[in-house]
């Protein structure tokens, strides 16, 4: 990963004041900002002056943010975070379908913020250096995708086809959310998205069989009425 001093940071935000404030606190982290106060402004930083994370307000004077995270996705993969005191079930979910990597509801702690940060940034170079892991663990757990071998503290895990497929899409975004529309779709097909009590089934079964506690989940958490956590990292080894 980039030492903090060489990382960019775009600040995509109307009010001074929280551009600011943003910019003495991460600037005190060691972190180069480059602010932008409209979509246009953004769209124009992301293309020209290549940032590292993009931290993105949805209500801009000139165009949705929305608008602006597809506008970024349609020539940058630079990890987004969407900061927008919009806390609706549906912002996150269609910032996230959009692209963007994590969600952060204002107002919001400055450490919470630094740590989503941290966050993308190693999922940035994960997808980088990574790009064709088929190795996952965590904690005594093992996933292998290209063997279809799962084992916890060695004992093998029997899955189902359909547990073994929602298990496989959440370690390709391993560290984000991944939206229950997305899982539907691609496991289940497109006529499914609406069917979200097939997933928790399963993700409950997950839970159970990869020795996660379903009352205190850690390996897979909610994130409720958007999706799934998958908290798991790419390794070389092929085999388990």
């Amino acid at each position: 990963m980039k030492s903090e001093g060489s990382t960019r940071i775009l600040i995509v935000d109307d009010e001074p004041q929280i551009r600011r404030f943003l910019r003495i606190s991460l600037a005190s982290q060691g972190y180069s900002v480059i602010e932008a106060e409209n979509g246009e402004q953004a769209l124009g930083a992301v293309y020209t002056q290549a940032p590292d994370v993009v931290l993105l307000d949805l209500g801009l004077p000139d165009m949705d943010g929305h608008e602006v995270l597809r506008g970024i996705r349609e020539h940058s993969s630079v990890p987004v975070i969407v900061v927008s005191v919009r806390d609706r079930e549906e912002e996150k979910v269609s910032s996230l379908d959009n692209g963007a990597n994590d969600y952060v509801t204002k107002p919001f702690g400055i450490q919470e913020l630094l740590a989503r940060i941290r966050a993308v940034q190693r999922q940035a170079l994960r997808a980088k250096g990574e790009a064709v892991a088929r190795c996952y663990t965590s904690q005594g757990l093992t996933i292998d995708l290209e063997l279809r071998r799962v084992a916890l503290n060695q004992v093998p895990v029997h899955l189902t086809r359909k547990e073994f497929a929602v298990l496989a899409r959440l370690c390709r975004y391993a560290g984000r959310v991944v939206t229950q529309t997305q899982l539907l779709k691609e496991v289940w097909g497109p006529t499914h998205v609406d069917d979200t009590h097939y997933l928790r089934i399963v993700v409950s079964r997950l839970r159970q069989k990869l020795g996660d506690d379903p009352q205190t989940p850690v390996l897979l958490q909610t994130e409720a009425g958007v999706g799934y956590r998958l908290l798991v990292e790419p390794v070389r080894a092929h085999a388990i």
